[in-house]
């Protein structure tokens, strides 16, 4: 009786419920946030991770500002039924670079983490055109106007720049490059050669079919990549971790 009395004070009293809570959700937070600190790292390190190339990063920014993420997550769980349908697991080191990432939890459309090679170009031009047309039963809106919206890559250095000051190590030839790497991504008659030095397993090609580059070549450039960067075949989790 006595501890229920107490149990029954603490409760009835708001001053203090409001302290022990506090307490209670510091001791945990801490427990969970402390030991992070004395790991030399917390992310696996993956081979085949690398930065976006500027073609990517601006199609990732289209698929931002497009509010994709609202109805696509880009986190597949560890468990049976995601996997069988999805494929491999997301790993951490897979959004090392994301800012911000894109997991998402509310999946309206499909899961779009290993979507990258899993449709032609043609398959998402037609997508983004009348979503309809391709899946029926989808309620995704028309994106056909990024066809018709042509990008230069103007300030596409002091993107990549921001991306650095936050860690992802963009170097000092990525910046400089980072114009000509744009274009090149999008033309297969470019010389390309270097940019897949700086950005290894890019693909390089003209996306959308259509003269010059629009956010419909960047916005695909970024899909087709995602998923791509990792050899899961040859993949073996790290069991100490």
């Amino acid at each position: 009786m006595a501890i229920l009395d107490k149990h029954k004070f603490l409760e009835t009293n708001a001053t203090l419920l409001l302290i022990f809570s506090f307490l209670v959700v510091t001791i945990g937070g801490l427990v969970q946030i402390v030991p992070l600190f004395y790991l030399e790292n917390t992310i696996e390190k993956v081979e085949g991770m690398r930065p976006y190339s500027p073609l990517e990063l601006t199609g990732r920014d289209v698929y931002i500002r497009e509010g994709c993420y609202v109805c696509h997550s880009q986190m597949i769980r560890a468990m049976r039924d995601e996997v069988e349908r999805y494929g491999h697991y997301s790993l951490a080191a897979e959004s090392m670079y994301d800012h911000p990432f894109q997991w998402g939890s509310k999946r309206t459309g499909p899961d779009l983490a290993r979507v990258g090679g899993r449709y032609s170009d043609d398959w998402h031009v037609d997508h983004l055109r009348d979503p309809q047309a391709v899946v029926p039963e989808s309620v995704m809106p028309k994106y056909g106007f990024l066809e018709r919206k042509l990008i230069e890559p103007t300030h596409i250095e002091d993107l990549i720049e921001t991306h650095r000051l936050v860690g992802v190590p963009y170097s000092d030839e990525m910046i400089e490059n980072a114009a000509v790497d744009f274009r090149a991504q999008a033309d297969p008659d470019s010389d390309y050669d270097a940019m897949l030095e700086r950005y290894p397993g890019a693909q390089v090609r003209n996306f959308d079919g259509q003269p010059g580059i629009s956010e419909a070549d960047a916005l695909i450039a970024y899909l087709q990549m995602l998923g791509t960067l990792v050899d899961f075949s040859t993949f073996t989790p790290d069991a100490s971790r």
